[in-house]
C-alpha cells in the first residue's frame, strides 16, 4: 500500500511526521509529503493512524 498527501489540503501541523515519520515528513515549505513506495508492512498500523489523525483528511491510501 502507498499512501499520498493532498498537498493543496494539507496544513502542516506535523501529526503525521509525529505518527510515522518513516513514510511522511514535513517538507522544506512546511507541507507534509509521503515516501514515494510501498509502505513496509511494520509501518502500515503507524501510517493508518497518520491518516486517521490528519485533521483536515489530507492523506489517501492508493
Amino acid at each position: 500500500m502507498k499512501y499520498y498527501v493532498k498537498r493543496e489540503e494539507c496544513i502542516g501541523c506535523g501529526l503525521c511526521e509525529a505518527a510515522c515519520f518513516l513514510v511522511f515528513n514535513l517538507g522544506d515549505d512546511g507541507v507534509s509529503v509521503a515516501i514515494d513506495e510501498e509502505v513496509p508492512e511494520d509501518l502500515l498500523e503507524a501510517a493508518a493512524e497518520a491518516k486517521r489523525d490528519c485533521p483536515v483528511g489530507a492523506i489517501e491510501e492508493r
